[in-house]
């Protein structure tokens, strides 16, 4: 009898190919994606150059016969194929080769050649050209050849039939009303297909700087959907309940001013003014507060706090730091608690019975100020009536634990709050917001990255703070640097010595911060050196912070640890070692370390040539001007806008063709469209947003 059949296993699933994974790294997973994956340049295979009109370093397509094909063994083994046109002959090497091409390109076969020439010992050659085999009459490319962004996996022969093909399927249909594009812009499935496959006739250059009426299109469309998001985000955010927060005359805010040891700035009191209107509406204020390193940020929000505080609800302050956390903590507290108030200390190192009753006092409500680190934001972490949350150093935070702070707020503290009840029992309170940021955003970034945000600018400091001078040193200059510091400290000044790592690594050759140390201890006998970093466990981090902040250590080395919320007036002296490898707002935040008090202070910064171009405009930067505003518009001309707002720390990169100072005329007319779009034609926006934003649309609320 036969066997009964055996039960059939499930067919397994076709594992993907390496380009195919590659693709969805890159986000080709639409036939839209695919479509709008723009070439980074073009090869021009439309037409051929007789071989004795190549000019060298400069690339071209040639066609001919093979004369000679062999394999040379002199200092390396190389193969070389000799091919000949009407006009002269060139020379092909490769140095690398499988057996498949050499047969590929034996005696008598026609090759189609492209490359840069250069001028070898045997006359004409092209090392590594890309060959192609042909007829006689094989024809010519009709179009520039496309040459795409992509990976180790993802050949270009791969990618170009994918975008291709994706092309050809894509719903390129005009979504936007007849008459709201601007006039000179041709139709978006025109540009696209001519972005993808230009005529031999097109302008390479308008092609590569973007300027071309095709790119323009482009950046308009991308510009609008990111508008667009951002206004519907700003509007559905005006549709939810938020507590209504006033300032009662005589009460805690007045108080917290009669108190303060120095008045406020013009520019402190009309932020402060414009927080204090936002959290006096019913809906949840989601408001920037920029200013320069010292500017005077953290009194504004401890007058924000004030407000919220009197009209019977929490206030939160997260900080990315234990070091900048425990800096409000003193400040707060040496403000607040005289008035009456009970704050929280909630961070990592907080444990145990100490850390529970922070924990009941945030739950309970007797906290009315809970401040910390991400800790803040842990599940077990409650409010009884979270009215404000405040971020400090925002873009330091992901979009997923902004957003857990902002649900804090349970919706069953509705007491008291009028408008929610009209709205119904089900709908929640969300929190006031208020971030904060002492990186400057240029007005263009503004508009584009904080469109759904109200922004408010503290642009003066306070009176009383020294002036900085920068100088910039070579390594080899590091000697003098320490006998200017052993001058410093005879004088009674405190010095921030700044390196880049903890220990050796043997990828990066860079002088660390123990041996730094070290060093210094050894050549400022009778000194107190002490060393701060990452590494250290808070209570040492502390420990050393105490002894700096008392004036009893005279230098302290330290990692980019101090980058935010060290205070030390007496400090006057900062050098940076390896300033090349810091970027420029991270160098202008570490200066801004000193300077902040009577004492006249210096920032050096040391560099290991050979510097970079990048290297040099930083530095050029950091000793021009100490201006934060003028910084952040350098540093966005140098990086670029998506780096400048670190695109991975926010959830999505926003922007990937259009330029924000190049096209900000482009940035006004998508500002004006998008409310009139969002009005009477609303399924034209949401279509808008879908093609061009997919799911990152939901990053850019929070």
């Amino acid at each position: 009898m036969p066997e009964a059949d055996a039960p059939t296993a499930a067919a397994p699933k076709p594992s993907k190919s390496a380009p195919q994974k590659a693709m969805e790294k890159l986000g080709l997973l639409r036939d839209i994606d695919l479509a709008l994956h723009l070439p980074l340049r073009y090869e021009d295979e439309t037409r051929l150059t007789p071989i004795a009109d190549l000019r060298e370093g400069v690339a071209a397509q040639v066609e001919g016969v093979v004369v000679d094909c062999q394999v040379e063994l002199r200092s390396r083994r190389q193969l070389l194929v000799r091919l000949k046109d009407d006009s002269g002959t060139l020379l092909l090497r490769f140095l690398h080769f499988y057996p498949a091409q050499q047969r590929q390109m034996s005696a008598a076969t026609r090759l189609r050649v492209r490359g840069e020439a250069r001028v070898g010992f045997f006359g004409r050659e092209m090392v590594h050209p890309v060959v192609k085999v042909v007829d006689d009459d094989t024809p010519l490319a009709q179009a520039l050849t496309p040459v795409y962004p992509t990976s180790a996996q993802l050949p270009q022969a791969y990618l170009r039939k994918a975008v291709a093909s994706g092309l050809a399927r894509a719903d390129l249909r005009e979504l936007l009303p007849a008459g709201t594009v601007p006039r000179h812009l041709p139709p978006l499935k025109e540009a696209l297909h001519f972005l993808h496959h230009p005529p031999p006739s097109a302008s390479l250059a308008a092609l590569e700087d973007h300027s071309h009426p095709a790119w323009q299109r482009l950046k308009f469309e991308e510009l609008l959907a990111q508008q667009l998001s951002q206004l519907q985000a700003q509007r559905e955010r005006a549709l939810l309940a938020a507590p209504a927060l006033r300032a009662g005359p005589g009460g805690l805010h007045e108080k917290l001013l009669a108190a303060l040891p120095f008045t406020l700035t013009g520019a402190q009191q009309r932020v402060a003014e414009e927080i204090a209107r936002d959290l006096a509406r019913p809906q949840p204020m989601h408001r920037l507060l920029q200013g320069d390193v010292g500017s005077g940020k953290t009194v504004v929000a401890a007058l924000a706090a004030a407000v919220a505080i009197d009209a019977g609800w929490q206030c939160a302050l997260m900080a990315p730091t234990e070091i900048l956390a425990e800096q409000h903590f003193r400040k707060l507290v040496d403000w607040l608690e005289p008035l009456g108030l009970k704050i929280a200390w909630i961070t990592g190192s907080v444990k145990g019975k100490a850390r529970q009753k922070m924990l009941d006092a945030a739950a309970s409500g007797e906290a009315q100020l809970v401040i910390g680190t991400h800790a803040v934001i842990e599940d077990k972490v409650g409010f009884a009536r979270l009215g404000l949350a405040i971020i400090d150093e925002q873009h330091r935070f992901g979009v997923a634990q902004r957003l857990a702070l902002r649900n804090k707020l349970k919706a069953g503290a509705t007491e008291g709050h009028e408008p929610q009840a009209a709205r119904g029992p089900a709908a929640p309170l969300e929190p006031h917001m208020l971030m904060m940021s002492a990186t400057p955003i240029p007005r263009t970034l503004a508009m584009t990255y904080f469109a759904d945000l109200d922004v408010s600018t503290i642009d003066e400091l306070p009176p009383g703070r020294s002036p900085i001078v920068t100088k910039v040193f070579t390594e080899s200059k590091r000697e003098d640097v320490i006998d200017k510091i052993r001058g410093a400290v005879a004088d009674g000044a405190q010095v921030y010595w700044v390196c880049p790592l903890v220990e050796e690594s043997e990828a990066v050759d860079l002088r660390n911060a123990t041996e730094t140390h070290a060093e210094l201890g050894a050549a400022l006998p009778g000194a107190s050196v002490g060393l701060l970093h990452g590494r250290m466990s808070p209570a040492d981090k502390a420990a050393v912070m105490a002894e700096f902040s008392a004036g009893r250590m005279s230098v302290l080395v330290a990692t980019t640890v101090i980058e935010v919320g060290v205070d030390v007036p007496n400090a006057s002296l900062m050098v940076i070692e390896h300033a090349e490898r810091f970027g420029l707002a991270q160098l202008h935040q570490l200066r801004g370390r000193v300077g902040r008090g009577a004492k006249a202070s210096v920032c050096v910064l040391i560099y290991t040539p050979p510097l970079s171009e990048t290297g040099k405009a930083r530095l050029k930067a950091m000793a021009e001007t100490t201006d934060g505003f003028e910084i952040a518009r350098r540093d966005l001309d140098i990086r670029g806008p998506g780096e400048f707002m670190g695109s991975r720390q926010s959830g999505a990169e926003l922007l990937r063709f259009a330029d924000l100072q190049e096209d900000a005329p482009l940035l006004v007319a998508a500002r004006r469209l998008a409310p009139e779009l969002l009005d009477r034609h609303p399924a034209a926006a949401a279509a808008q947003v879908r093609r061009w934003l997919g799911t990152k649309a939901e990053y850019l609320k929070a």
